[in-house]
């Protein structure tokens, strides 16, 4: 759902606010909030869509539970299957929902940021510093309680660096994506140059976490990526508003008493910390973050990727990921970076040929 519209002073005191086509209006207090009634109903549907997958997701595997089972066991009326569903296969289901929202704000924030929908967190070098971090410290003999936090670090630093190459001109948006494709290829080929002197166990180990998987995780992860989206809650809520103005030029903007560079920043300070935390804890899983907003803003028809529809979108496109590379090959798993991929590298190309097709 994209960020309401908010109008305050007089005109909203009074009562009196353009309702534009499309929205409804909502006074809360001195405020009038206008809702756009589409993003609203994709947003439904999205949920509905989500609420579906994961019953499938705790039903599908082996054993079989089937979907009334599942149900009954939601509700807590106590079933034989109330091990497979709670204990094996809600953990993982939780974690693709939280980490796929994560991507889809993540993305959200970037996108709109650079202006671009070719950004990314996989795109500007974040997924690339984490993966760098993570890789030196499985192939270093490092406790694996450490590889998240490395990781982690690795992201910020990765963020860190694109942001002071791309502020140096006002974070304009062109030289931010430049300065994050820049950062993405060294830091990628740095990981190489790591793994190629590492131990071929230790490699392998490394290449799994920079494919991106679900596998054996659960509950802490989730605890990590909830907790942090929980911090930066109001943040979010900010930077939900502040991208109204985001796809404003410098001038208008400072004439109606805004500040875009320092707004920009903080919008995408705060995308990279949501990118670096979800890569810390599922790995490198690709092109969620670009394809969600996308694919929703389109569906809203909006300006500008719609944070809340992003995020479910997300949600639900990690969960069918998971659920079909623990399904597709059974027993055999695939990571759910492989199916994300199989997503995003067909979707990029028709980003590509679209842009191409309108330059011409």
């Amino acid at each position: 759902m994209s960020a309401p519209d908010t109008v305050t002073g007089p005109a909203a005191a009074s009562g009196v606010a353009a309702r534009l086509p499309g929205r409804t209006l909502l006074r809360v207090g001195g405020a009038s909030v206008q809702v756009r009634r589409r993003s609203v109903l994709v947003a439904a549907v999205l949920v509905v869509l989500l609420a579906v997958a994961g019953v499938l997701s705790l039903s599908l595997g082996t054993p079989y539970v089937a979907p009334a089972d599942v149900l009954h066991a939601l509700s807590g009326a106590g079933t034989p299957y109330d091990l497979v569903v709670f204990d094996l296969r809600m953990p993982r289901l939780v974690l693709a929902a939280v980490a796929g929202a994560a991507f889809g704000v993540a993305g959200t924030l970037i996108q709109s940021v650079a202006r671009n929908p070719l950004a990314s967190p996989d795109v500007i070098g974040i997924t690339q510093g984490a993966g760098l971090a993570a890789t030196v410290a499985l192939t270093g003999g490092a406790a694996a309680v450490l590889v998240g936090p490395a990781a982690l670090a690795g992201g910020l630093l990765a963020a860190a660096v694109v942001l002071a190459l791309g502020a140096r001109h006002g974070l304009a948006a062109q030289r931010f994506v430049l300065a994050g494709v820049a950062v993405a290829f060294a830091f990628r080929a740095l990981t190489e140059i790591v793994m190629l002197t590492a131990d071929p166990i230790d490699g392998l180990r490394a290449q799994i976490w920079l494919i991106g998987t679900l596998a054996g995780k659960g509950w802490g992860e989730t605890a990590w990526i909830a907790g942090t989206l929980l911090v930066l809650l109001p943040v979010l809520a900010w930077a939900g508003w502040a991208l109204n103005s985001s796809a404003l030029d410098d001038d208008t903007a400072r004439g109606i008493g805004l500040r875009p560079v320092a707004r920009r920043i903080g919008l995408a300070g705060t995308g990279v910390l949501v990118a670096a935390m979800v890569t810390a804890q599922v790995g490198a899983v690709d092109f969620v973050a670009l394809v969600a907003p996308q694919v929703a803003r389109r569906l809203v028809r909006a300006e500008r990727p719609p944070m809340v529809c992003a995020a479910l979108l997300g949600a639900l496109l990690l969960v069918l990921a998971d659920l079909a590379g623990r399904r597709l090959f059974a027993p055999t798993q695939l990571p759910a970076g492989v199916l994300t991929a199989a997503i995003g590298g067909p979707y990029l190309m028709y980003l590509l040929l679209r842009g191409r097709r309108r330059s011409s």
